[in-house]
């Protein structure tokens, strides 16, 4: 599993039928900063999740990729890469909590 931010949605009319009615988002994986493991810092690529959790734009979320997306609920038949499978309420590093989403 991966942290993201979601940055937004995607809309296609047109795809295969088992992804009717599934909500796609725009996320970027965020990675703990080496430098400053106290802070999060952006990953320079964007993919293309489906969603079953009810993520907003903002939201820290956590997904995963590959085979193991399917493994979610009514995943299994769907040709995906990538799903959010938790929206995340705190992440804490060395016994410090660096976010929240009461405060984000």
């Amino acid at each position: 599993m991966f942290l993201g931010e979601v940055m937004g949605t995607v809309v296609s009319t047109r795809k295969d039928p088992a992804m009717v009615g599934r909500k796609l988002l725009i996320i970027r994986p965020m990675l703990i900063d080496e430098n400053d493991p106290e802070q999060f810092r952006p990953g320079v690529n964007t993919i293309v999740a489906v969603d079953n959790m009810g993520a907003g734009t903002g939201q820290l979320v956590l997904f995963c990729q590959g085979s193991s997306a399917r493994l979610g609920e009514g995943f299994k038949s769907m040709p995906i890469d990538a799903a959010v499978t938790g929206l995340v309420d705190t992440v804490e590093v060395l016994g410090k909590q660096i976010y929240s989403a009461r405060n984000a």
